[in-house]
């Protein structure tokens, strides 16, 4: 007999009548507002092409390592899942994996996405199996045939204000530009300035990278005030195109703040491949308190997203590539390693500067009495391992009576998986109701109050955090 795929209307808010009730109302409040999410990983040229997705499969399972890796860990091999670089999987036969799996997804975020997804976009009401997996398979395949399934449609229906996307310092943005010029789209799709890779003289192809960017206003790969000025007109480009932010996903935020000299001799030893770990580790954290001298004068705000070991499995990354569920986190520290930054550029009316972490300590310890302090500093909300459920409400609890609740990014999805953005973010406005309702039911909160931090927590908070 299958079994029932059901949404409960009070899913993620308090057991308590009283406080439920509260909560419930809140959530009412903010339910049916527009999204914002100005940091993600959603291909644009989806927008644009605007063609049919190919597969439930391709859809649901192969891009979302989020998913793949919880069924990696229970012994299913990444290539019958079409994970990373892997072609040639059936797709009937991954979705046949994934649903006779499904069990192994219960209390985990991307069960709580997916069943969201499943229930809300396609209507389905028994729970992936054995025996329900062709069946479910086949009605979500008819539906992606339809006009209302297309990407564009669904952005409309997800009620997308701002969706940013992840892009190469040296992309050309001509997508981005497209959909900008495209009178038939209406949405404001913003690209985002990742220049890990040219920062960072460990990362594979670094020379080649320094070489195409320095050739792009004709420097020699080793000037060195060369590569800061082609930096510079690349973010210009990137101000031009919409850009709103400059994206950083290093391993520690560690800043050292070096004279031009020294920086430049550093510079060129990295160009040459001649650096050490420690003086890669001290080019990078002057490059990164560089970037945020950058964003002082040119506005784009400055994201951090630290405390990821990239790529754990060298035999997983050989085999399928990056991005394939293989990041895990490591201890990450702000304090002592921001201060030369925040030392020059902390008290700058210019610069945000927001900071993300997968490591929970750091909230309370760190982050929160940073951004109780500099006006420059924002809380990155609960990103990547910690964006589920009783994580975001430690956060709350965290960061909240250090912080408050205007000193935050406002929700962020981070995803690759663009059907599970409304869920994501109707759960963060569930759990953030039921935060406020508690503190309301314990008379820490006017209700008035908690109605107003409600509906900002999506719509001011995000757009003054990101200058929207």
């Amino acid at each position: 007999m299958p079994v029932p795929l059901e949404l409960d209307d009070d899913r993620l808010l308090p057991v308590d009548p009283a406080t439920r009730a509260v909560a419930r109302d809140l959530y009412a409040l903010v339910a049916d507002l527009p999204i914002i999410s100005p940091h993600g990983h959603v291909d644009p040229a989806m927008l644009l092409e605007d063609q049919p997705f190919s597969d439930p499969a391709e859809l649901f399972i192969t891009k979302d390592h989020y998913v793949t890796r919880l069924l990696h860990a229970s012994g299913i091999d990444l290539a019958s899942l079409g994970a990373g670089s892997t072609t040639g999987a059936d797709p009937r036969q991954v979705w046949r994996l994934f649903a006779e799996n499904w069990h192994l997804l219960a209390g985990t975020a991307s069960g709580y996405w997916l069943t969201h997804e499943l229930v809300t976009l396609f209507g389905i009401d028994v729970e992936p199996s054995a025996e329900t997996a062709d069946a479910i398979y086949d009605t979500i395949a008819e539906r992606l045939t339809e006009p209302a399934y297309r990407p564009r449609a669904l952005f409309e229906r997800f009620g997308i204000e701002v969706l940013a996307t992840t892009d190469d310092p040296m992309d050309d943005l001509a997508v981005h530009a497209a959909l900008a010029a495209d009178e038939s789209f209406t949405g404001r799709v913003l690209p985002t300035f990742r220049p890990d890779a040219y920062l960072d003289p460990t990362a594979p192809g670094f020379r080649e990278r320094i070489e195409r960017l320095t050739a792009s206003n004709q420097s020699a790969p080793d000037d060195f005030s060369g590569y800061l000025a082609a930096l510079e007109a690349r973010r210009a480009h990137f101000i031009a195109h919409g850009a709103v932010s400059a994206d950083h996903g290093v391993v520690d935020p560690y800043t050292v703040d070096l004279s031009d000299d020294d920086a430049a001799a550093l510079y060129r030893r990295a160009v040459a491949g001649e650096l050490d770990a420690a003086s890669a580790r001290e080019f990078r954290g002057n490059m990164l308190l560089r970037m945020a001298g950058m964003s002082a004068r040119d506005g784009l705000v400055m994201t951090i997203h630290p405390g990821v070991y990239r790529n754990h499995s060298s035999a997983t990354f050989e085999g399928f590539g990056a991005d394939t569920g293989h990041d895990i986190p490591v201890t990450t520290t702000y304090t002592q390693n921001l201060r030369p930054l925040l030392e020059k550029h902390g008290l700058d009316a210019n610069l945000t500067l927001v900071l993300f972490t997968v490591d929970e300590t750091v909230y309370s310890r760190e982050i929160a009495p940073l951004a109780g302090f500099y006006p420059s500093v924002f809380i990155g909300v609960p990103w990547w391992f910690l964006d589920a459920p009783d994580a975001v409400l430690r956060f709350r609890s965290a960061v909240t009576e250090t912080a408050g609740f205007y000193r935050g990014s406002g929700f962020i999805d981070d995803t690759r998986a663009f059907l599970s953005i409304p869920a994501r973010h109707d759960m963060a406005r569930r759990l953030d109701a039921a935060f406020l309702a508690r503190l309301v039911g314990e008379g820490r909160l006017p209700r008035a109050q908690a109605e107003r931090i409600a509906v900002d927590l999506v719509t001011t908070v995000p757009r003054k955090a990101f200058k929207l």
